[in-house]
């Protein structure tokens, strides 16, 4: 999760052993989905990079890799045989390819096509009036927008934004786009307040600002994704080749 999504997402081969648990649970505590989400999440099948970004719903080690967040399904207990096998002769491709086992069917694998139904809108209004609406996954949609009305509403509007604009990016522009959208949330209300209710006091109960989507505009969720000052713009010079 979180810094070590970061860091391991990115690479090439990307192995998840038996306690594997993904999530971007960000918008619980009024952020956003980064360390390159704006890249990686819209680029999964269907609507799952949306569905996890508005929802930080938690992947088990199948949904991991049927969602292609991990590569390879390697049992725990080999990991110590596989990295001696990794500095072998083998390529890693076919290193790997021995000590990988399937991962079975994970726990979103039956919600597979509701979540690429109920999770294309490019509103948030839409995608809950959507889940309210539903009926033949009414239990899993009843859920999903429970868990949605409890999120900020700021954050969720810019989870949102990231997943339509980060499909067409360069990862450069995506890394550029999250640099512009934090430079802005550090000065505004719920990041804090979010922190506060979940990491600091745990009462879990944020308050908000706006408390609402409809107080949440169009023009303020376009100005976080707005240049920065010129002098601002170091994300263009530290990724470029």
């Amino acid at each position: 999760m979180g810094g070590g999504v970061g860091l391991s997402v990115h690479g090439s081969h990307r192995v998840a052993g038996d306690r594997f648990s993904f999530a971007m649970p960000e918008v619980s505590i009024g952020f956003f989905p980064d360390v390159g989400a704006t890249w990686f999440l819209p680029r999964l099948p269907g609507q799952l990079g949306t569905y996890c970004a508005l929802t930080g719903e938690r992947l088990n080690v199948a949904d991991g890799v049927a969602a292609t967040i991990a590569t390879h399904r390697v049992a725990s207990s080999r990991f110590g045989d596989l990295t001696d096998a990794l500095c072998g002769a083998l390529s890693v491709d076919a290193t790997l390819a021995a000590f990988t086992e399937p991962a079975g069917e994970g726990k979103l694998a039956p919600n597979r096509n509701a979540i690429d139904r109920l999770f294309k809108g490019d509103r948030v209004e839409t995608i809950l009036a959507a889940l309210d609406a539903e009926r033949d996954d009414a239990a899993f949609a009843k859920a999903a927008a429970a868990t949605l009305r409890v999120k900020s509403p700021t954050s969720l509007k810019l989870a949102l934004a990231q997943m339509r604009a980060g499909a067409t990016l360069s990862f450069q522009a995506c890394m550029q786009t999250e640099f512009r959208i934090v430079s802005r949330v550090i000065h505004g209300h719920d990041f804090y307040e979010g922190v506060r209710a979940v990491i600091v006091d745990k009462d879990n109960a944020p308050k908000w600002r706006p408390s609402t989507l409809a107080e949440v505009s169009d023009a303020e969720i376009a100005r976080h994704f707005a240049p920065l000052p010129d002098r601002q713009e170091w994300v263009h010079e530290w990724v470029a080749p």
